[in-house]
């Protein structure tokens, strides 16, 4: 039976042709360490990061490329964001809408450093409105993060509209674009982004392992890792200039020339075409399935802005359940539950049951859409009875 993939939320499958080359050859042809060597291997393999951070830089309408550092993924990045900037006694500002990567390091802090959090609610549609965050802010208020699109519910938050709120207020915002990079426009600058933690591996079409997180340059985090850079050797601390103050060891120089590979083919594409293709899909996914008896279909309503994500219930069923029958009986991958979210669920009144996710890509086609409508058709029925 083929795999019907509705997990691009989770990650990006399949890859482009040209990602899954790019890392073979950076296999064969240059896997040296880079930075750590003058042989022409080194320096090859040097080139790759170089090119893929002025890539990047490109996407995210960043002007120095070295104000982006890799990282293992979202969560690292937002981790070395928050960890590294958040000072003993701050305060931050967060949304009830936002990842165990978001929450949980700042729970952290606030056992640990005495920062306290308010975390603004959000409605049943996952919306946060900038003004319950500009009434949160604080005299000793930091930071203000927010996912740019929600993972459960592909809600798209206002972040120009916050970053500007911030700007006003003197307040960072960091945004978390686990949903967002490579599908949704985004330059920093425009929409007063102070640090955007960006995947490698779903919207970016890169490999698993990869990712990164944008930091302004007139700000200075400290770093989680310390360790060998190939550069300033000699000093005891870690090297002050970017990116070797944030990337501490041998990096995933196969994972980041595949990452390349990923955002050329965005690039070349536009982002604003490939949202218009996961939007029209997801719009097709919800139409068939609003229609079905039963179906509780979950965030923004068909029409709005969202990213390529449907999350839904239905009536009578474990959400683990639906996912295990779409996987056993139709070859339709999906994922169920809490998906690392409960403020999220909590917020949509959904947190105990969970709720399914289909989550459609760049190479979804219109027949799988009608195909995942057809066997929910199918599981309804058998429910129903």
């Amino acid at each position: 039976m083929d795999i019907k993939y509705f997990d691009h939320a989770a990650s990006s499958w399949p890859k482009p042709p040209e990602v899954i080359e790019a890392m073979t050859r950076n296999l064969s042809e240059s896997g040296a360490n880079p930075g750590r060597g003058s042989h022409a291997m080194a320096v090859k393999a040097s080139r790759v990061l170089f090119e893929t951070r002025r890539n990047a830089a490109k996407l995210f309408g960043v002007r120095n490329p070295n104000d982006i550092s890799f990282a293992l993924n979202t969560t690292a990045a937002l981790n070395l964001a928050i960890l590294g900037f958040v000072r003993e006694g701050a305060h931050v500002i967060s949304t009830a809408v936002e990842h165990n990567s978001v929450r949980r390091p700042l729970e952290y802090l606030k056992r640990t450093r005495n920062v306290s959090v308010t975390y603004v609610s959000a409605d049943i549609r996952g919306r946060v409105k900038v003004a319950d965050v500009e009434a949160a802010i604080r005299p000793n208020t930091e930071l203000v993060v927010v996912n740019h699109s929600s993972n459960l519910l592909g809600t798209v938050q206002p972040v120009p509209e916050i970053g500007a709120m911030c700007r006003r207020h003197g307040v960072r915002l960091l945004v978390d674009a686990a949903q967002s990079a490579g599908i949704l426009p985004i330059d920093v600058d425009a929409m007063g982004i102070d640090m955007l933690a960006f995947p490698g591996h779903k919207g970016l079409l890169g490999p698993q392992g990869t990712g990164g997180l944008y930091i302004h340059p007139d700000l200075e985090l400290e770093p989680l890792m310390h360790g060998g850079t190939g550069s300033q050797s000699e000093a005891l601390e870690q090297p002050k200039v970017r990116p070797d103050r944030y990337e501490a060891g041998t990096p995933n120089t196969v994972g980041i020339a595949g990452l390349n590979e990923g955002i050329k083919y965005v690039l070349s594409k536009s982002v604003e075409s490939i949202h218009a293709h996961e939007w029209a899909l997801s719009q097709r996914l919800m139409e068939g399935l609003v229609r079905l008896p039963g179906v509780q279909l979950l965030g923004p309503e068909i029409g709005e802005l969202k990213t390529g994500i449907v999350a839904f219930n239905i009536e009578g069923a474990d959400s683990s359940e639906i996912s295990f029958v779409l996987d056993q009986s139709f070859g339709i991958a999906v994922r169920a539950g809490y998906h690392c979210t409960p403020l999220a669920h909590e917020a949509i009144g959904t947190l105990a049951n969970g709720a399914v996710r289909a989550s459609v890509g760049y190479a979804t086609t219109t027949e799988d859409v009608d195909y995942f409508i057809e066997a929910i058709k199918e599981i309804v029925e058998g429910y129903l009875k």
